[in-house]
This record gives structure tokens, sequence and C-alpha cells, in this order.
């Protein structure tokens, strides 16, 4: 019984969340794997990005993050990005890098090992996903992965890029 009124407590929260589709960020600041710092107006200047919360534990975040790098090379021509924050410990920043130059992701990544970042942005489980309109509004969120939902965010990028006009009807 208390799993199952834990379960439903997360539910709740994580349904009451601020960061659902039509909420404004604010300009927030990211830490660069190289060393460098950027800011989400900064990113947004070309088109929409989509934030992914990741860590190297995570067996379907490495899932997912083939798909999306995929999307980030697929758009990148029409100003999308991909920001892959992770949000392992400090101690793990060597893994974040070698993991990323072995599976030669080219897509922007992050890092959030304290998740300051990730707690303003409501990412409470990992993976998350959030997709960024260029006025810096959340168009689409959505927690965890399964085989499948690759599909699911590909709609929901070309939706943000007007790619597919006819769904918007």
């Amino acid at each position: 019984m208390r799993k199952m009124f834990f379960i439903l407590a997360m539910c709740s929260s994580i349904l009451n969340a601020d960061g659902l589709p039509g909420t404004a960020l604010p300009n927030l600041s990211f830490n660069l794997l190289d060393g460098k710092n950027t800011t989400l107006d900064e990113l947004l200047k070309d088109g929409p990005i989509l934030v992914n919360f990741w860590a190297t534990w995570c067996a379907p975040c490495k899932k997912e993050m083939i798909y999306l790098d995929r999307f980030h090379q697929k758009y990148s021509e029409n100003g999308f990005k991909i920001l892959a924050v992770s949000t392992d410990s400090p101690r793990s920043t060597s893994k974040v890098k070698s993991y990323i130059r072995a599976k030669k992701f080219t897509f922007i990544v992050g890092l959030d090992p304290n998740q300051q970042v990730a707690q303003k942005m409501n990412a409470i489980l990992l993976p998350t996903s959030i997709l960024i309109n260029r006025n810096r509004e959340i168009v689409w969120f959505h927690q965890g992965y399964i085989p499948g939902d690759e599909v699911e965010i590909e709609k929901q990028i070309r939706l943000v890029l007007n790619l597919d006009p006819e769904m918007n009807e």
C-alpha cells in the first residue's frame, strides 16, 4: 500500500510540475563538457532545442541518446539542436567525456553534477526530454524512455520546426 501511495504521489508531483508545456523558462546558464558556458538564449538563437537530462549509469538514457544524436544531425539544417545534460557526479565527469567520445555523439553536452539546472527544469526522472521553442517556452515535456518513444520525440521536433504543417491543423 505504501508503494502505491508513493507512486501516486510521484505522479501527482510530476503532473503538477512547472515543467509543463506553455511554461516560459528563464535564461538558464549551462556548463558544457568542453569547459565553456552557454545560455538558453544563446542556444535558441538559431531555432528550438531539446534539452535532455541523462547519466552514464542510466541504461534507458543511453538507448535514447542514439536517436537524439540522429535527430540533432537530421534537423540541424533547420536550426534545431540537442543539449544532452549529464547529471553524473563531479567524480564521474571523466566517464561522461569518454562515453561521449566513444559513441562519437555530435550533440552539445552539458554538465549538471549537482542537478541545479535539472531541478529548475523539473527533470525529476532520467531521462527527461524538454523541447523548448525560440521564445523559451516548453512545448513538450517527457520523462523516461522505452523503445518506440523516439517516434514521438521526432514527431514533436517536426511539429516545433513546422515541418508537418498539416499536423498543426
